[in-house]
């Protein structure tokens, strides 16, 4: 065939061939440029099952444009019938040989894959997952640039899979486990490839071995992964646990999306790579236990989870110091759990737990620092003061857990565990208050949340954290309780933009501020500049990654939601709600069984969390499950109570599962409690395009529009809406939140 001319193209010399085709390099005669051919094999021309397979390369490939994807020019046969893919043709080789010739270095291996994943980020997003990554399936070109190439295997998100009985499609070696199941795939089972070819960069061996396919595949499905450090002992602690958790077995603990994993290895280039891959030093974790109240007084027991919440903000302030969120912390409160499995739990190496008595105006506090790998006090105290003494007492058990977890002790450190936002001891109790009730959720509580905030700032009107919390309450009445979003978000802001005035460093202010440019304002550029602040000036404080997914989220940024909402996650990892809001990223992603997985983990550690069987409700239903989903929506309303959270959902299930009846009940429960003043105008409308009636529903969204509903600034990717897309004031509606497809 060399020196023959197909087409216009002269055919010059064989690049190489694999079980999808054979590859020469050619001229193109018309636009005088070199490429390369792919050729359907001669033994498969008659085959149509291949034939197609080999056209949904071409046609899939073709609509991928990104600097690490092979372009695809274009598709002909030759005069016999035999297909062919024209393609550019790089000056390189193959990662393949580049492991053969071999190891490679670490900051090399994470550099091929991080572009590697980069390409697929652009594959996923249009649906398409290349099923067959290996290294073989890697160009590196002569200037560094990875291509990822043969999307051969490639199958659009829907599309029916193409194996015939008890047969696959892939390379075995590098299949994910769902994959050598047979079962149907999607995004996930390329990020098992990407961990086995980083697993094999770094080792020149495999994770999972077998002389032949059957033993392979059970090696797969079944045997532990083989640690790194068996190969290899100075690979840094955050590459390997990219690497294990890419090559979960379960594809629920792997990463959820590519992003996830572009983000985690980037983290390794920022941070682990200035200091030399090879570095293995973990950075020092710690997690606050709420303090026992030994006192009589049950009413203090708001004041022993006050002092715990005041020492995990303070050290959420020192750099480079991992510090659970309270969330998860407070998770224990009250257990009888072994320390050492709590530290496990939440993934730390220390672990702070301590007790009050409080007498009149005389308190006693204790307090020990635990190394969880052998369950020995690193440190403790026994404090004998009175009360006017507790600023102190937190100065010094702040003090004394950095100098034992760090060493050595910055004075910038220092300053920053020693800032005091206020010296006023009656104030200080009221807005401890007021967090324990903020931290509770329920409608009295948050009301009382507010009533505390305003007292604490009677009493000390320069008090900035006391601001910070009336914000964050106010925010809340709009966002769980139907309350009208123009009454609260404006006094939300006033209180976010006091606190700065008082004090410019609170990340705490600029989050809320973050969320009400984002749900109230629709401020997407402003929200964002507000949230990237926050996290600049304080990194370890999780709600901010939480708040910023979800603005990511309404605007259809979905990779980088999950990114956020997983950052929270690491931060905060029993928290309820951003497990939940893991889910709800899984969900506007349409992969709603793996939004149902993550439902499901939040009902396992509180089966009456109400956000988790609204999730699983929301997931249920656009999977045409009604039976179940209107189960979910039921519970909802049990744990809601008088609130009409929740019901728009239910009748919008009704409506779609044929029972119009019982949807028109739900209209006029809605109805009903706008008389009550709540704001239910996207509920509404939810039934009503769940009736079918798209100009009700459109009007009444248009209301949610006028009223700032939380629930409107998702109307952009919710799939309950899909079918309004294409409707001219629906358009004009994204058009004016700045929402437009």
């Amino acid at each position: 065939m060399i020196e023959s001319t197909v087409s216009h193209y002269k055919i010059l010399e064989k690049l190489g061939g694999g079980g999808m085709g054979v590859v020469f390099k050619a001229e193109d005669t018309k636009l005088k440029r070199t490429v390369a051919l792919k050729f359907l094999p001669p033994v498969f021309s008659f085959d149509q099952e291949a034939k197609k397979r080999f056209i949904n390369e071409a046609q899939t490939a073709s609509s991928l444009q990104h600097n690490n994807i092979c372009n695809i020019h274009d598709i002909d046969e030759t005069k016999d019938g035999q297909i062919f893919i024209c393609m550019d043709c790089y000056e390189g080789e193959t990662l393949k040989k580049k492991i053969e010739r071999g190891q490679i270095k670490a900051d090399e291996a994470v550099d091929i894959i991080v572009q590697v994943a980069t390409g697929l980020q652009k594959a996923h997003e249009k649906g398409i997952i290349h099923r067959d990554i290996k290294p073989a399936n890697i160009f590196i070109t002569n200037d560094g640039v990875v291509k990822i190439l043969d999307f051969g295997l490639a199958k659009l998100s829907g599309q029916t899979m193409m194996t015939k009985m008890g047969e696959t499609v892939g390379t075995i070696a590098y299949m994910s486990p769902e994959q050598t199941r047979g079962e149907l795939v999607d995004n996930r089972t390329d990020i098992w490839s990407l961990g086995v070819v980083l697993y094999e960069m770094i080792t020149r061996n495999l994770p999972f071995k077998g002389d032949y396919d059957s033993a392979m595949i059970y090696s797969i499905l079944n045997e532990e992964l083989q640690q790194l450090s068996v190969f290899k002992t100075d690979i840094p602690e955050r590459l390997a646990y990219v690497i294990h958790k890419a090559l979960q077995k379960d594809r629920a603990h792997r990463y959820q999306a590519v992003g996830e994993l572009i983000h985690d290895l980037k983290n390794i280039e920022s941070c682990t790579l200035e200091r030399g891959l090879h570095s293995t030093k973990k950075q020092p974790s710690i997690a606050v236990l709420p303090f026992r109240n030994l006192s009589t007084d049950a009413e203090q027991e708001y004041f022993c989870d006050g002092l715990a919440e005041e020492i995990i903000n303070t050290l959420t302030q020192i750099e480079n110091l991992h510090v659970v969120a309270r969330t998860s912390a407070f998770t224990f409160k009250g257990k009888q759990e072994d320390i050492r499995e709590i530290g496990r739990k939440l993934n730390v190496e220390s672990v702070l737990e301590g007790s009050v008595r409080k007498s009149g105006n005389r308190l006693r506090i204790t307090a020990q620092l635990i190394n969880i790998a052998d369950g020995y006090h690193l440190w403790s105290e026994k404090y004998d003061r009175v009360l006017e003494d507790i600023f102190a007492i937190q100065d010094e058990i702040s003090l004394a857990i950095v100098e034992k977890l760090k060493g050595k002790l910055l004075r910038e450190d220092k300053s920053r565990l020693e800032r005091r936002f206020t010296d006023n001891e009656e104030a200080y109790h009221l807005y401890l208050k007021g967090r324990f009730h903020w931290n509770k959720r329920m409608v009295d509580d948050i009301k009382k949340a507010v009533n505390y905030f305003n007292q604490a700032i009677e009493k000390d009107s320069s008090y900035a954290l006391a601001y910070v919390g009336l914000a964050q309450t106010y925010v809340l009445f709009p966002q769980f309780f139907g309350s009208p979003g123009k009454e609260y978000y404006p006094r939300a802001e006033v209180a976010a933009r006091r606190a700065l005035e008082l004090d410019e460093n609170l990340a705490e202010a600029y989050s809320a501020l973050g969320l009400i440019n984002y749900v109230y304002a629709w401020d997407w550029l402003g929200a964002e500049r507000e949230f990237k602040k926050a996290i600049e000036l304080n990194p370890n404080y999780p709600t901010t990654y939480h708040w910023y997914s979800l603005m990511l989220n309404s605007e259809g940024r979905l990779d980088e939601a999950m990114n956020e909402i997983k950052r929270a996650q690491q931060l905060d990892p029993l928290s309820l709600i951003i497990i939940v809001n893991v889910g709800w990223v899984l969900y506007f992603m349409r992969q709603y069984d793996e939004a149902i997985e993550q439902y499901k983990k939040a009902l396992e550690l509180d089966q009456n969390f109400m956000l988790a069987h609204f999730g699983l409700g929301n997931a249920y239903c656009q999977k045409g499950i009604f039976a179940d989903a209107i189960a979910e929506y039921q519970k909802v309303r049990l744990l809601v109570g008088s609130s009409p959270f929740g019901l728009g959902w239910l009748g919008y299930t009704y409506a779609r599962s044929g029972k119009k009846s019982e949807a028109r009940k739900v209209l006029d429960e809605l109805l009903a409690f706008i008389k009550q003043d709540h704001v239910v105008s996207y509920e509404i409308g939810l039934v009503y395009n769940g009736l079918a009636e798209n100009n009700r529903a459109i009007e009444w969204i248009e209301k949610a529009f006028e009223e700032r509903d939380r629930f409107v600034v998702d109307v952009n990717v919710e799939p309950a809406l899909n079918n309004l897309n294409s409707e001219p004031r629906f358009k004009a509606l994204l058009h004016e939140m700045r929402l437009e497809k």
